[in-house]
């Protein structure tokens, strides 16, 4: 356990601290914190210490951390995003070729879909962690895009107007989250905020609709296929779609093969390669495969698997996570 710690929650908000001098504990914390491997750690010319905190709920969370000491090792967040920014000390990520430095009170995001390492020293860093299922559906509200994957271009940094709108937004943000619990609605609104505010200050790329899907009439159609793009990782089958965009079965059919020349089927299971495609072009090969990448969408037979992928998108997908 944490040298020490406090912990209070109500329904939707939470709020942690941990601290301590002994390193063993700092690196489980952090290991644990961020999906991490290969941590090591070492003194500096500092006296060991290290603290650690959370306040918000399961959509977002402002944290701090500061690390007396030198820490480096690799991680892959998972099921979120996070932009992390310096108030002291030294830090890279995505060692060699990527390399990306923090220079102080400069936001980055990390990388999103793959592993990464890292290097810090005598830092103090605070961070904003959205979850992903909750971005990506504000990212479809705010930009018309699809539900999914949001791919963010870590080594791309705002202009000054972006980072001076990023600051102000925090700011706020940050005086009602960190103050008093906030009410549900409140706290509803300044997470929305914060999304809308990381969307428009950092580079990304979505998936957008095809046009036939903006027209007036089309619009169950469109529903059904938010729905398969948002619940893409669940079981989920041709009569769920129909149930939840309230169309029988054949009217799905029909609609999907009038406008989109596909079946639902088809459809789900092509909006499932999308997935595979954009996690490989970002995964690490040292420490993935394309099994368990085709696995975690579904995909079981994989001679079939790879088949469909070549034909969708010109190469195996051994290729594509080689790039």
């Amino acid at each position: 356990m944490p040298e020490s710690g406090v912990v209070s929650e109500g329904d939707t908000y939470e709020k942690s601290e941990t601290s301590g001098k002994s390193m063993d504990q700092a690196r489980a914390m952090y290991e644990g914190a961020y999906n991490g491997d290969t941590f090591t750690t070492d003194t500096t010319d500092e006296a060991f210490a290290y603290r650690y905190t959370s306040t918000g709920n399961a959509d977002m969370t402002l944290r701090s951390s500061m690390f007396l000491g030198a820490i480096e090792g690799s991680i892959q967040p998972q099921d979120e995003y996070v932009v992390a920014w310096l108030t002291g000390g030294e830090g890279v990520m995505d060692l060699g070729p990527d390399e990306v430095a923090f220079d102080l009170g400069k936001p980055r995001v990390f990388p999103t879909g793959k592993r990464f390492t890292f290097e810090f020293s005598d830092y103090r860093q605070n961070l904003v962690h959205f979850r992903a299922e909750f971005l990506e559906k504000v990212a479809a509200e705010h930009e018309g895009a699809l539900p999914g994957p949001i791919h963010f271009e870590h080594s791309v940094t705002p202009d000054e107007d972006a980072l001076a709108r990023w600051k102000q937004t925090i700011t706020s943000v940050a005086k009602t989250v960190l103050g008093s619990e906030p009410a549900p609605l409140l706290q509803a609104e300044v997470n929305r905020l914060a999304a809308v505010a990381m969307l428009d200050t950092f580079a990304h790329r979505t998936t957008g609709f095809d046009p036939v899907l903006l027209v007036p009439r089309n619009a169950r159609l469109r529903e059904a296929v938010e729905y398969i793009h948002a619940n893409a990782r669940l079981p989920i089958s041709a009569a769920d779609v129909a149930k939840a965009v309230d169309l029988s079965p054949r009217g799905l059919q029909q609609a999907f093969s009038r406008q989109l020349d596909t079946t639902p089927t088809e459809y789900i299971r092509a909006a499932r390669l999308e997935h595979v495609y954009a996690e490989l072009l970002n995964l690490d090969p040292d420490v993935n495969t394309v099994a368990e990448v085709a696995r975690r969408w579904g995909f079981t037979h994989l001679s079939r698997f790879a088949g469909a992928y070549a034909e969708k998108y010109g190469e195996h997908p051994s290729d594509t996570l080689r790039r």
